[in-house]
């Protein structure tokens, strides 16, 4: 097997190179990771990771239908979670799941149907795979919408009608009926469900203490206010379902392309089936506009991918028989056939779905302590509204002033602006992500992204291609280029080493014809002699040049990369430059990253001259050259000593070891089954641009995050203080409560539109 200068170590990893001896490379090839170990990184150490408890229990995801409330989700979590034989429990809202890990959870269904129905009566427990179909969803919901517009419509109008009724003088015995029956409609299933949650032990549910607060502006002859404050209570709990609605509506439609049907041929019929039944080997057609539905393999025609969905790309790529071609890409114009290699269960868009879902379901740090919080605010706030009512009271004689002051307190105690607040931040930071091809592992991948200092990437497959290319052509003396070309070519033509084969495909690339050599012999650790058209030819490194006495006086190394050098006729002919190229984007990726004062680091096992000539081009800080993979970890090591929390961004199946011991683990490449697996992040495109973007989106989401609690707690501080004053009224306690939690969704909202 012939070498090549400056080829000691390199990045490629040469599967099927047929030499006969074994590559050192930069990376080291793991099928499916097969590292022997678990990965569990860093940054988890203190956090609610679902796969590890997962790990003795069967699992079940349910969907919680008619989940209106933040604030009830986390109480019933808390329930679950001490049932026996449950593992893990995690409520999330913002999908309306939960995943429970149990010993039998068949068995706790009916118990868990219980404890749900408590805290929300029309809370139903259904098992995900049963759920309806979206259109049959769509229309239960469109229903349940206009009841509820209806019932607030009609109770505005006759609120209008009493209080215009009291402006034109008219009594108590008139308006107050009319204030009763608007009342009623307004709030009579809100009272129902007070007094159904007050017999199960609900005393601070969210609906208990508005009824309290209402039914006490009765009893102290407030009448409009009881209603006003109650009609404006819900149009904001619409507003605030509807928001979260079109936030989650939003992000799982854009994530959930798992098709119903496709089309499946048989013979020359073509029939519709579901997806489900859709297995391996069947034959799909798949025509011009359709979204690839399954896995597979072009068997028939040719036509353009769009992949925006799966990696961000917006350009369509060609496709052609024999390519695969993954789920949820677009059919952009031919007609195609194709091979289904995985069903639906594991197809790429429904990997991508369960990616989303869990990544809601892994909860930041923020949001734990907020659900904490939350269980000590409201009886607090209901102790102090106890207070106001009666001690002041006790030394003024103002009893109607102090326990409306404290009604107000009651409305504003439920902490649902705050316990939605924090969720729903996240979840719009990993819909962000999903639509630029990055998936988040979790609200605690973004988190931990927002203390990373630095970014360390492996060189193949990130910085560069990954690929071998001709760079560039050298002649000597009366040489041409197009001539040396054919001469390398020729004696590598039958190679399947990547420095031949791009040699090869340069040529092929150029139209240049071959000519088949003679009297071939390979010289181990040297390169190649032989004949071309009775010309004596040498084609190596070197040494091999070095050992037939070629004079090199006129060979100056020029760039870096493997070189293949040429003689003919014992004299020096010129020199090939073969290298892997660097991304287009990388140097603006990695500039993106220093602005945001995050150190650049390259670990490879490529040599030191080749490995600093690409960063130098790419703009990168630091470069570690020459490394195994264990001396990778150590690197990794003393590189958060200096620097911080460190992210390593590699191809998600080599350099396991590595990608473990990161506090942000990041897989680079198409989404592979590993990678996946693996990582906390995965960036479904190849561009390095994924890596300053996922950097904004978690910044983005963390500040929004920040800003809804710091903003619904100061706004509730303040009309407490004004309240105590005698400066707010019922209807800006309410304010406080729904119209919060409006603005605090509206907020979170804008992380999807974000450039």
């Amino acid at each position: 097997m012939k070498e090549y200068s400056n080829q000691t170590l390199y990045d490629k990893p040469d599967d099927g190179c047929g030499c006969g001896h074994n590559h050192s490379h930069e990376e080291q090839q793991h099928d499916n990771c097969g590292c022997g170990h678990e990965h569990s990184h860093a940054a988890h150490d203190d956090i609610d990771i679902l796969a590890e408890e997962y790990n003795t229990a069967e699992k079940q995801v349910y969907i919680l239908e008619n989940l209106g409330c933040a604030n009830c989700a986390a109480k019933m979590e808390a329930k679950i979670k001490v049932l026996p034989g449950v593992e893990s429990a995690t409520v999330t809202f913002a999908t309306k799941q939960l995943r429970l890990a149990a010993d039998n959870y068949t068995g706790l269904l009916p118990q868990i149907q219980t404890i749900c129905a408590s805290i929300e009566s029309e809370v139903k427990v259904i098992p995900r795979d049963t759920q309806p179909s979206n259109s049959a969803k769509e229309v239960e919901k469109d229903r349940k919408k206009d009841h509820s517009l209806a019932f607030i419509l009609s109770g505005a109008a006759l609120f209008i009608c009493g209080e215009f009724l009291e402006n034109m003088g008219f009594g108590v015995s008139v308006t107050l009926p009319v204030y009763i029956i608007a009342y009623v409609i307004l709030g009579g299933n809100i009272l129902l469900t007070a007094l159904k949650n007050l017999t199960k032990g609900q005393v601070f549910d969210e609906n208990f203490l508005m009824s309290i607060a209402t039914l006490g502006a009765f009893a102290i002859q407030e009448y409009p206010e009881a209603v006003g404050v109650m009609l404006f209570f819900r149009v904001g709990e619409y507003f605030e379902h509807k928001a979260v609605e079109r936030s989650r509506s939003q992000i799982m439609d854009a994530v959930d392309m798992r098709p119903e049907v496709v089309n499946l041929l048989a013979g020359s019929e073509v029939k519709s089936i579901p997806a489900a039944d859709a297995a391996p080997g069947d034959i799909l057609l798949v025509r011009p506009g359709d979204r690839i539905p399954l896995d597979g393999v072009i068997i028939d025609g040719e036509s353009r991918i769009d992949t925006s969905a799966i990696t961000g790309e917006p350009v369509p790529v060609s496709a052609k028989v024999g390519d695969e071609v993954i789920s949820g890409c677009v059919n952009t114009s031919g007609q195609l056939k194709m091979r289904v290699e995985k069903p639906l269960a594991d197809s790429m868009v429904t990997r991508i779905l369960d990616s989303v879902e869990n990544a809601a379901a892994s909860k930041p740090k923020i949001d734990r302590f907020i659900t904490r919080f939350a269980r000590i605010y409201t009886p607090v706030v209901v102790g102090i509204a106890a207070a106001v009512a009666i001690i002041p009271s006790l030394f003024t004689g103002n009893w109607h002033h102090w326990i409306y002051t404290a009604l107000s307190f009651l409305v504003m105690s439920c902490p649902c602006a705050l316990v939605l607040s924090v969720p729903l931040a996240f979840f719009c930071g990993i819909g962000a992500g999903s639509k630029k091809g990055i998936l988040f592992k979790g609200g605690v991948s973004l988190e931990a992204l927002q203390n990373t200092a630095a970014v360390v990437m492996d060189k193949t497959g990130t910085v560069t291609e990954g690929n071998f290319v001709l760079q560039q052509v050298i002649p000597v003396d009366d040489m041409d280029a197009q001539q040396l070309l054919q001469i390398a070519a020729s004696l590598e033509q039958h190679s399947t080493h990547p420095i031949g084969v791009s040699i090869v495909a340069a040529a092929k690339t150029q139209q240049i014809s071959l000519t088949a050599p003679g009297n071939l012999k390979e010289i181990s650790g040297h390169g190649i002699h032989a004949e071309i058209a009775n010309d004596e030819v040498l084609c190596g490194n070197q040494r091999l040049m070095e050992k037939y006495n070629i004079d090199l006086s006129a060979y100056h190394k020029t760039a870096f990369g493997a070189e293949v050098l040429i003689a003919v006729n014992g004299k020096f002919a010129g020199h090939l430059i073969v290298s892997d190229t660097i991304k287009a984007n990388a140097s603006t990726a990695i500039s993106r990253l220093k602005k945001a004062g995050i150190v650049t680091v390259m670990l490879t096992g490529d040599g030191e001259e080749s490995a600093k000539a690409v960063a130098d081009t790419a703009g990168i800080q630091e470069v570690h050259a020459k490394l195994l993979p264990e001396d990778k970890v150590n690197k990794l090591k003393t590189i958060r000593e200096q620097h911080g929390a460190v992210m390593f961004v590699g191809d998600g199946i080599n350099d396991a070891p590595v990608l473990a011991a990161a506090d942000v683990g990041a897989a680079m490449g198409s989404g592979a089954d590993a990678a996946i697996e693996a990582a906390d992040v995965v960036y479904m495109t190849s561009s390095m641009e994924a890596i300053p973007q996922s950097f904004a989106i978690a910044k983005a989401t963390s500040q929004v995050a920040l800003q809804n609690v710091v903003f619904a707690l100061t706004i509730k501080v303040i009309v407490m203080i004004l309240g105590l004053c005698g400066f707010a009224s019922m209807w800006l306690a309410v304010f406080a409560d729904t119209g919060v939690a409006f603005l605090c969704i509206l907020n979170s909202i804008r992380i999807l539109y974000k450039k």
